[in-house]
């Protein structure tokens, strides 16, 4: 058996973010990832993905994303994590999984493809891509077409002469839409309610920098500012934007049925297609950790923080604010990851 004070679970954006501030606290750990190539998730997207900022503020403790023109894209971003990985020399053990998280006499022991690893310190930081969320109406349908999920998107070319239909309201159902329109015979965007566009002006930076001062509030007492949801949903990168502004992006309201030839609504209208996109998110990807047996609240564990709240030995990092304040980004881990690694030093200092 493997042992360390620090097991991180994932070598993604959160991995490595937490190995930077684990070194710094001169802890011991390892890093497990599942793949064998650095990238984390970035690896597996649509290739016109882009950031919603620019490489200056998307970048991950110690080191600036070199800079690019425009919003940096998924190959830039697999080459930065690489390199980042091996400019810190951080210890990622590639091609490890782990199938399960159980509690121990001296902490944690992780059943692994790579054999059995003990840790005082578990810090999941698996992600969400691994755990693509697709609704009900979905499944078991009649539908005699394709369905797909984000995941699952590659190119625009790929969907040459067919009619398309794109369902969610977040960034990657209007990215993706967007990235259709010349090359699907036709696009449609379907939502549940009517698309809420951030200010043009708004970008990852202007996001940041409010869910910093929600958290900065919270944790004085203070009165908490209102979050960016309240203004909208959708970063308009520019892709989106010459969509929107040029009249292409067609919205639909969400059908109530998926009949065999394709949507179908409440007063009986239809709208043939030959593939339907579900761009309708994710959810934390935590299987590894079901021998726990944690406390959920809202779809998640409970936590204080990154720590769970019953056994702050077990650590969070990566999945959404309820993890630390835009903990999901690559400029959000690293705050987030740097308040964590300082608690894993007392903890481990603890005899």
């Amino acid at each position: 058996m493997t042992s360390h004070d620090v097991v991180v679970i994932g070598g993604g954006q959160a991995g490595l973010a937490a190995g930077f501030y684990l070194r710094r606290q001169g802890l011991d750990f390892a890093i497990l990832d599942a793949q064998d190539t650095p990238g984390g998730a970035w690896q597996h997207m649509w290739e016109s993905l882009r950031l919603f900022s620019p490489a200056q503020f998307s970048s991950l403790p110690g080191w600036q994303m070199p800079m690019t023109d425009g919003y940096p894209g998924t190959a830039h971003v697999i080459s930065y994590l690489a390199r980042y990985e091996q400019r810190y020399k951080l210890p990622v053990h590639r091609g490890v999984r782990v199938h399960a998280v159980r509690r121990a006499s001296s902490g944690f022991r992780l059943d692994t493809t790579g054999g059995e690893w003990s840790a005082r310190v578990v810090v999941s930081a698996t992600g969400t891509w691994w755990q693509p969320f697709i609704p009900a109406l979905a499944r078991g349908s009649a539908f005699g077409g394709r369905q797909l999920h984000t995941v699952q998107y590659g190119k625009p070319q790929d969907f040459t002469g067919q009619r398309v239909a794109v369902v969610g309201a977040g960034n990657s159902g209007a990215q993706i839409a967007a990235d259709l329109i010349g090359h699907a015979a036709q696009v449609r965007w379907m939502t549940r309610q009517p698309p809420r566009f951030l200010p043009d002006d708004v970008d990852g930076r202007v996001l940041f920098q409010l869910a910093n001062q929600r958290y900065r509030a919270l944790k004085a007492g203070l009165e908490v500012p209102p979050g960016i949801s309240e203004l909208g949903d959708i970063v308009a990168v520019p892709p989106v934007r010459h969509a929107r502004d040029s009249g292409r992006l067609h919205r639909m309201p969400m059908f109530t049925l998926l009949g065999a030839d394709g949507p179908v609504w409440a007063d009986g209208s239809t709208w043939p297609c030959e593939v339907i996109v579900w761009a309708t998110g994710f959810r934390p990807a935590l299987h590894h950790l079901a021998p726990l047996r944690l406390e959920r609240e809202n779809g998640h564990p409970v936590t204080d923080g990154t720590g769970y709240r019953h056994d702050p030995y077990l650590q969070l990092l990566g999945y959404g604010d309820w993890t630390g304040p835009a903990a999901a980004t690559l400029i959000g881990v690293g705050p987030v990851a740097r308040d964590m690694a300082a608690q894993i030093k007392e903890l481990v200092a603890i005899k």
